[in-house]
């Protein structure tokens, strides 16, 4: 198994100014954050990173940011634009900044055929060095990786993983057995969608690509340390001490939570770049508890 691909990758957004000026003072701050904690990797200008909102100027600065405070720990960077020349100019801006890896997203106007979308992997895959992990998001990208995709995919040299959404918790098992059997032993297949993140880990999963883990890593480590340990009844356990968290994603969307919870901790008083708009007052309370909550969750889990 690739050993970049494993694990906890961390998912931090992206505080940039509304004219979308990245501020990489506080990127970098929020990467430190997640090295000190010691996540397996980092995932830079993911959606949480609102990449699709940044020009590429900006998300240089963005992957420059993070690889100057991450230290040994990976990062990864998202390289997906609605042309296959920008994504290719995306890829080689993030390998010459020192990425370990991008994160390509099959972004779209024009709705994608499966072959539509293994010819840009096959480009991208031809003309840069770094791996390249399947960024499969039918939520924002409209396109659902069909598993004889993903496996067709695995098989162009770089492609080393997927970042897919976790099915249903009942048919989690079935369905990562079903994919693996289509992907080569070394191809490691992760999973989104953090409420369920903990089922798919314990059902063989590879990575956890988590949201949370961008303000909230060591929670969310915990989780994953447990999962990988074994320990179902422990992983289930702490994954339920996180349910008012996944209850505002499941409401918001995680991409607003994660900013309000940013505002909330003092990291950063920057918004979601428009139009969308930051969460209303009540409801910023609202996560501004669960913030708290999660301090109290926070302390246990480093002491267990």
């Amino acid at each position: 198994m690739n050993s970049l691909l494993q694990g906890l990758s961390a998912f931090p957004i992206t505080p940039a100014d509304k004219h979308g000026i990245v501020d990489t003072e506080t990127l970098g701050m929020l990467v430190a954050r997640l090295r000190d904690a010691e996540v397996d990797s980092i995932c830079v200008l993911g959606s949480t990173g609102t990449y699709a909102y940044l020009s590429r100027r900006e998300r240089r600065r963005g992957i420059q940011a993070a690889l100057s405070h991450a230290g040994r720990t990976p990062v990864m960077a998202g390289i997906g634009a609605l042309r296959s020349d920008e994504v290719l100019a995306l890829g080689k801006d993030a390998q010459e900044a020192g990425a370990a890896a991008v994160l390509l997203a099959p972004v779209s106007y024009t709705p994608l055929s499966d072959d539509e979308v293994f010819g840009l992997f096959e480009t991208v895959a031809a003309q840069i060095d770094i791996p390249i992990c399947i960024y499969n998001n039918p939520g924002t990208t409209h396109f659902a990786f069909s598993p004889e995709l993903i496996g067709r995919l695995s098989a162009l040299p770089g492609v080393i993983g997927a970042k897919n959404p976790v099915p249903d918790p009942e048919n989690i098992a079935q369905q990562h057995a079903a994919l693996k059997a289509l992907v080569p032993t070394d191809f490691s297949l992760g999973y989104s969608g953090d409420w369920n993140a903990a089922e798919a880990l314990l059902a063989g999963g590879e990575a956890w690509y988590s949201v949370a883990a961008g303000l909230f890593p060591e929670p969310c480590l915990a989780i994953v340390r447990a999962a990988q340990a074994g320990q179902a009844d422990r992983a289930r356990s702490l994954n339920a001490a996180m349910e008012p968290l996944w209850s505002l994603f499941r409401r918001f969307t995680s991409l607003r939570v994660m900013y309000a919870a940013a505002n909330s901790l003092g990291v950063t008083q920057a918004e979601p770049p428009l139009p969308i708009r930051p969460l209303s007052g009540p409801d910023h309370v609202l996560v501004q508890a669960v913030v708290e909550e999660l301090a109290n969750i926070n302390a246990g889990s480093t002491k267990a």
